[in-house]
């Protein structure tokens, strides 16, 4: 099934030129094109990259003047070429002469796929040693914790001699009041069982 010709036209910068782009889709025959000025960030803040994502239909083929204008990273623009596909659109870069309808471009595409998946296991592994380093080093991972619950109930458990309030109690040991009454309540409760 013959599909329609559809641009998309990206411009980041107002030094940039998005009529130039337009004009070029429209040389190459592109019926419907959409076109944004927005920076190269993810592809789901792009509004009109998302319109194009949902009005493309199967024997479509997209037209994109340059790479750079449909994605910013090589993981980005695995995942739209990824969404494209599966739907059964075809995409042309036309500055790169990458045409996913012939052999050569789909091979193209496929070797940047590999890179981007080799991209991928590089940040992971980097993140991985990254955490493994500074837990080595003692920084503690995740949320961090809210006082010291221990000298808040050991101050609680010794009010008669110390003569602190729970507010003075909270106030020293960064522990919220709620925090010592919840925690009094359940000492209580081991205490009766």
């Amino acid at each position: 099934m013959a599909g329609i010709k559809i641009g998309y036209a990206r411009v980041s910068s107002e030094s940039q030129s998005l009529e130039l782009q337009i004009a070029e889709l429209e040389g190459m025959g592109c019926t419907e094109i959409f076109a944004e000025k927005k920076s190269g960030k993810a592809a789901d803040s792009r509004e009109e990259l998302q319109n194009l994502l949902k009005y493309a239909r199967k024997g479509d083929t997209v037209y994109v003047c340059k790479i750079d204008r449909l994605a910013r990273s090589l993981v980005d623009l695995m995942k739209t070429l990824e969404i494209l596909n599966d739907k059964g659109v075809e995409v042309v870069f036309i500055k790169e002469n990458i045409d996913q309808t012939t052999a050569h471009g789909k091979m193209m595409l496929q070797m940047l796929g590999v890179i981007g998946e080799f991209e991928r296991s590089l940040i992971n592994e980097r993140t991985a040693a990254g955490r493994t380093a500074a837990k080595a080093r003692g920084v503690h991972m995740g949320r961090k914790t809210k006082g010291d619950k221990k000298a808040a109930m050991d101050l609680y458990n010794d009010r008669e001699n110390n003569g602190m309030s729970v507010n003075e109690i909270a106030e020293e040991t960064g522990v919220s009041r709620a925090t010592i009454f919840r925690m009094a309540k359940l000492q209580a409760e081991e205490e009766t069982n």
